[in-house]
């Protein structure tokens, strides 16, 4: 653990040896989230869970990115809002090419990991937890890292740093406030 927690810190100073050493340390659990985010994916997807592994990878650890990391949870955070934004990035390029980017209304049980999620879905789901992390940014952190990183409430708790009745709570509170914001949506 000193190790990574070493290696983090000289890769945020902009060591390229350190960032060189820390991809095999991390590639595994990534290639996990990645994977598991990817099977959530739509059949026939052109982005494999290794291309999304090391387009993250490159953006935590590259020229332009902010290398800060308070320890291994919040490089996973790190790495788990990474994913995210690659996907969402993907779906509205996706929404501008088919569709026109119109957006559509889903349920919020549709955030259950064993779901197929559409881009339209992923999109709505990406605005919804933009507006709530305006008002809680905890409670969308919770969501992000169930849903994109695949944590457990516990895990998430623990990579936020906070007890797990608290991450329960915000759990909680995050999915009666994305019900609401899916169930105005869709009278609107």
């Amino acid at each position: 653990m000193a190790d990574f927690t070493h290696l983090l810190d000289a890769v945020a100073a902009g060591d390229p040896k350190a960032a060189a050493e820390l991809l095999p340390l991390v590639y595994d659990e990534l290639r996990k989230l990645a994977a598991a985010r990817m099977a959530e994916e739509k059949p026939g997807q052109t982005l494999q869970a290794t291309a999304l592994v090391h387009e993250a990878y490159l953006r935590l650890v590259g020229p332009d990115a902010n290398r800060h990391w308070d320890g291994r949870g919040h490089f996973f955070a790190a790495a788990a809002e990474s994913m995210r934004r690659i996907l969402v990035d993907r779906a509205r390029e996706k929404g501008r090419q088919k569709r026109g980017g119109g957006l559509h209304r889903i349920d919020v049980d549709a955030l259950d990991l064993a779901t197929t999620v559409t881009p339209d879905q992923l999109l709505a789901v990406d605005e919804a937890l933009a507006k709530l992390a305006a008002t809680d940014p905890t409670a969308a952190r919770v969501v992000e890292l169930r849903y994109f990183a695949g944590l457990t409430v516990e895990e998430a708790g623990a990579a936020l740093g906070v007890s797990t009745a608290t991450a329960y709570r915000h759990w909680n509170y995050a999915r009666a406030w994305l019900h609401g914001e899916f169930r105005g949506a869709g009278d609107s």
